[in-house]
């Protein structure tokens, strides 16, 4: 049992346990308050699928060795933009779902084509200049979003007639289409298969491609540049292809987000986005030069539940004055700042 246990631990790594281990207290916590674990379950599973593209879209940055892409804003910005000008053309449902997705791509694509042209002229200060780039792109668009020439009622202000609302609904459009598909219950908690199935689904496309002639080549630039040159790889290309490929995922994940969610939300709303999804995959088991499907996986639900669960158990136990709101952004910022303090280990 103990040279079980002890495998585990190695397997897993120190951080994961005891992030683990403060997981299984708040569900113990959850369940002395009487809070319904049913809810919980079906909260944590809905942000897990919901969060997840936006994690996948670190690895191939990641691995072909530019870092944690603190400009995942980038992404989600065109990705956004695909949104609205899948309402712009009146699209519902599952049509206007994936047409947002499609009209993303390419806005993705280009941006993350001079991004990643960027990234490789400051090698060794990628994170840094992701940031800004990031930052600079949020702030730049809160004038965009204001002299865009959008038309259609459901998103600009109805009194000027002009510029984008800060929140956009998606009631009528696709609100939780995702979270719906084949959805079905195990006792209290329902299950959003659709929305998950939709996650595993883009980190098998991000499987498949890392195993091509191509994602390897990004891996071994990632792992040794020297190296790769040295084997014939064009270090700056599949950098570029990284960060293309990540831009892309993150306008996808937006959109993921958006339908679960229920609303996109412009302006400052995509500023920190970019923080939770890095803080999810260092959680996972990545580190600032390998990443991995399962590091994915594994960090996005441990932070999800952690955030679903502390919560409502933090409200039960201060309940006074605006405490319960304190301790809310303490519990969120506090898993993000643990995090990133582990950026430095992983296999």
């Amino acid at each position: 049992m103990k040279e079980k246990i002890q495998s585990l631990t190695q397997k897993l790594g120190i951080p994961r346990m005891i992030i683990i281990g403060f997981l299984i207290t708040l569900i113990f916590g959850a369940f002395s308050y009487k809070i319904p674990l049913g809810a919980l379950s079906t909260d944590t599973l809905v942000r897990f699928g919901m969060n997840g593209v936006l994690t996948l879209a670190l690895v191939p940055c990641i691995l072909s060795g530019t870092g944690m892409n603190f400009g995942l804003p980038l992404g989600i910005i065109c990705g956004i933009l695909g949104g609205l000008i899948s309402i712009e053309m009146d699209l519902t449902g599952m049509t206007a779902i994936f047409a947002a997705m499609i009209i993303s791509i390419p806005l993705s694509l280009v941006s993350g084509y001079f991004y990643g042209l960027l990234l490789n002229k400051v090698k060794g200060s990628e994170m840094m200049v992701g940031t800004y780039v990031g930052f600079s792109v949020v702030s730049l668009m809160c004038i965009g979003w204001l002299v865009l020439p959008f038309r259609n009622g459901e998103i600009i202000w109805p009194i000027s007639g002009k510029g984008l609302r800060t929140t956009i609904a998606l009631t009528s459009r696709y609100d939780k289409i995702l979270n719906k598909l084949w959805t079905f219950n195990i006792g209290d908690v329902a299950i959003p298969t659709g929305l998950i199935l939709f996650f595993l689904f883009c980190c098998f496309i991000v499987w498949l491609f890392l195993r091509s002639k191509t994602g390897v080549a990004l891996k071994a630039v990632g792992d040794n540049p020297r190296f790769a040159v040295a084997s014939g790889i064009d270090v700056d290309q599949s950098r570029l292809i990284g960060t293309v490929l990540s831009t892309i995922l993150g306008g996808i994940g937006i959109i993921v987000y958006a339908q679960s969610f229920g609303f996109y939300q412009l302006y400052q709303a995509p500023l920190y986005m970019g923080f939770p999804p890095v803080a999810a995959i260092l959680i996972g088991g990545a580190s600032i030069k390998n990443a991995k499907i399962s590091h994915v996986i594994l960090g996005t639900f441990l932070f999800q539940a952690l955030l679903t669960i502390a919560l409502p158990v933090a409200n039960k136990m201060v309940t006074e004055g605006n405490l319960s709101e304190v301790l809310r952004i303490i519990v969120s910022n506090g898993i993000i700042l643990y995090a990133l303090t582990q950026a430095g280990g992983g296999e």
